[in-house]
């Protein structure tokens, strides 16, 4: 059930970056990307992909797309899944899907997971084509999540899922106090010194603090189409996994 309601605290108007233009950003981190993922979620990121990959659902031969792959960690982690057939990544950052491809030819892979250059508001398949559709950090960097939606709407057949992990902001204000100042203070400085690129880790703590989350978000799968959309928040509302239905 979708019970938290985010209350967005008060940030400057302006994003250091543009969200239609955030991929040339994940271009430009993308050699330390994975390595501050899990230095930065002190290796949570790694446990909550694990947990995502338990809310698929319960069916055979499975077909998975993942938009805003990144890196592919969510393939990786969802590719391990007995039910799971093959697996597909689409991403518009070029460099972090050459990282994916290396990482998925290490792991022996490439039979079962394709990777494409690919616009998640604009999803290069056909209606109707796959179980799960995933996302994890990304929609909240779309400048329309609302047609990213629809477009992971569209491409789920009939009885698929949508699972969405995201960062959020928990409900419990000494909790909430805390990890705004580790957003706004740690995370920038430690971003900024490792990958040499400030404005990345700044407008990642910008876009965590104005993403609806909760029964925010629950609400707008809703409106795109979804029945029995859920949140299942983790670690006391830091990250959260949305699973609707079609």
């Amino acid at each position: 059930m979708c019970y938290h309601v985010c209350i967005m605290p008060h940030v400057n108007d302006d994003l250091t970056l543009s969200k239609s233009d955030s991929w040339r950003m994940f271009d430009d981190i993308s050699p330390r990307y994975d390595f501050l993922n899990h230095l930065l979620s002190l290796g949570l990121d790694i446990s909550w992909r694990r947990r995502l990959a338990t809310l698929l659902p319960k069916r055979k031969g499975q077909r998975i797309l993942d938009v805003a792959t990144g890196t592919a960690d969510v393939l990786l982690a969802l590719i391990k899944n007995p039910n799971v057939q093959a697996c597909f990544g689409v991403d518009m950052a070029e460099k972090m899907l050459a990282i994916a491809r290396a990482k998925v030819a290490r792991l022996g892979f490439e039979d079962r997971i394709l990777l494409q250059h690919g616009d998640a508001n604009q999803i290069p398949f056909n209606d109707n084509t796959f179980d799960a559709v995933t996302s994890a950090f990304g929609i909240r960097n779309m400048a329309d999540p609302n047609q990213v939606l629809g477009e992971m709407r569209r491409v789920l057949n009939s009885g698929g899922r949508a699972l969405i992990l995201e960062f959020s902001l928990p409900g419990n204000k000494i909790l909430r106090a805390a990890h705004l100042f580790y957003l706004r203070s740690v995370v920038p400085a430690i971003g900024g010194l490792i990958s040499g690129h400030g404005a990345a880790y700044r407008y990642l703590n910008q876009t965590i603090e104005r993403f609806p989350c909760g029964a925010t978000f629950c609400a707008m799968m809703a409106d795109a189409g979804f029945r029995n959309p859920t949140a299942h928040p983790l670690m006391g509302g830091i990250a959260t996994i949305y699973v609707g239905e079609k």
